[in-house]
């Protein structure tokens, strides 16, 4: 009773297929390929883009003053 043997999942394969269709269970298999291959690209860039951050935000500074003298720049306290 613990655990299925292969006829047990080749009639639930059989059922979902009967009810989603192969057509149905085609889209969700690829949008599922998708979003995973997403989600690693995502993990490959952000793994890549912390090591850039520091030296981007610093030219971001230097031409945001150049460009814009009427931002004025404050200190935030913390509400105790």
């Amino acid at each position: 009773m613990g655990s299925f043997s292969i006829w047990h999942w080749l009639i639930v394969l059989l059922i979902v297929v009967m009810v989603f269709g192969t057509k149905k269970l085609k889209n969700m298999g690829a949008d599922l390929g998708g979003a995973v291959k997403g989600f690693k690209d995502g993990m490959k860039d952000g793994s890549t883009s912390t090591e850039e951050k520091p030296a981007a935000p610093a030219a971001q500074v230097a031409n945001a003053t150049a460009a814009d003298k009427t931002t004025i720049d404050v200190e935030a306290k913390q509400k105790s």
